[in-house]
């Protein structure tokens, strides 16, 4: 079968596209991969830069959508079902075989590229907002990268569990894209931007900051929050280093700044992940669409990388075999 190798922790440049060995065995489920999600884990990944370290080659990509070739006689899944997976690797690749205990039915009236885009970003904000922040209906949330995967989830799950949004965008053609997802107020992400959010405030400051980017804003967003606000350190984007905060600023203001991991959570909680598969779905049946996702076919996967690399992607990035 074809897959993309990573042959070197080189980034974009180290993905090949070639022949590997087919996949199978008896106690897995056997997926024809019909899309598979890129996020900003898998590159982190291929650059070495991720808490997990692989050495090369291996076949990333964790989140897939398809079609069952084969399962376990005693499982709930038959060959020709529509299922979605996450795994840690081998996701980019004609055929993947996941674990049992990782493999759900796709949602109706969801593509695969579709339901791969509601995999780790949204179970992750539903995560990180439900249960790591405790958002209550009519509280405001500030969305930082608001245009990339986290963000257009943070966006549509924030909306749909009753908040307002404040949306920042660092590019200028992004406004329209982010304004569609719902968000209640866009701003520029440029000098000055702490000021504009306090003006859409009332100067009152937002309860929870989504922040997958790090780097320069992280001061300015603790300034943006309310009294009891909370900021929810998603990743680090800015790839400028990783931001560090002055406890009294906490202390003085009732503030809080809350880590999210919702892997490190997952893998340490044994049958979490249904509590928060279960809210995304029931977020899905009320009506939650992903925006279109950006398709690439698998064979240019290291192009999809690197868009993404180069922050010209609006939502998110799949790849089709």
């Amino acid at each position: 079968m074809k897959a993309l190798v990573a042959q070197k922790l080189s980034g974009p440049s180290g993905l090949a596209y070639t022949d590997v060995d087919d996949v199978g065995g008896d106690d897995v489920v056997v997926v024809d991969v019909g899309a598979a999600g890129v996020s900003f884990p898998d590159l982190l990944l291929l650059r070495g830069e991720y808490q997990l370290r692989l050495e090369p080659p291996f076949i990333p990509g964790m989140e897939i959508a398809g079609v069952v070739r084969s399962a376990p006689y005693e499982s709930e899944f038959i060959p020709g079902q529509r299922v979605t997976a996450m795994s840690m690797l081998g996701g980019w690749a004609e055929r993947v075989a996941v674990s049992l205990d990782s493999v759900r039915p796709t949602p109706e009236g969801l593509d695969d590229a579709e339901s791969v885009a509601l995999l780790g970003n949204y179970q992750t904000m539903y995560f990180a907002l439900a249960r790591r922040g405790g958002l209550r209906p009519g509280e405001t949330v500030l969305v930082l990268g608001s245009a990339g995967g986290v963000g257009t989830a943070a966006i549509q799950i924030a909306k749909a569990l009753g908040a307002n949004v404040i949306a920042m965008v660092h590019r200028p053609h992004a406004v329209e894209f982010v304004e569609s997802l719902g968000a209640d107020v866009v701003l520029p992400l440029t000098d000055g931007w702490l000021q504009a959010v306090k003006d859409a405030t009332g100067r009152r400051g937002v309860d929870l900051v989504v922040d997958p980017v790090g780097g320069e804003a992280f001061d300015d967003a603790i300034r943006s929050l309310a009294t009891e606000g909370r900021l929810l350190v998603i990743g680090f984007a800015a790839g400028s280093g990783i931001p560090t905060v002055k406890v009294n600023r906490l202390l003085l203001r009732n503030v809080s700044v809350i880590g999210v991991g919702y892997g490190e959570y997952v893998n340490r909680t044994p049958g979490s992940q249904a509590v928060f598969e279960f809210g995304v779905g029931e977020l899905v049946k009320a009506g939650l669409r992903p925006p279109p996702p950006i398709r690439f076919p698998l064979s240019k996967g290291a192009e999809a990388l690197q868009s993404l690399a180069d922050g010209e992607v609006l939502g998110k990035v799949v790849l089709e075999p």
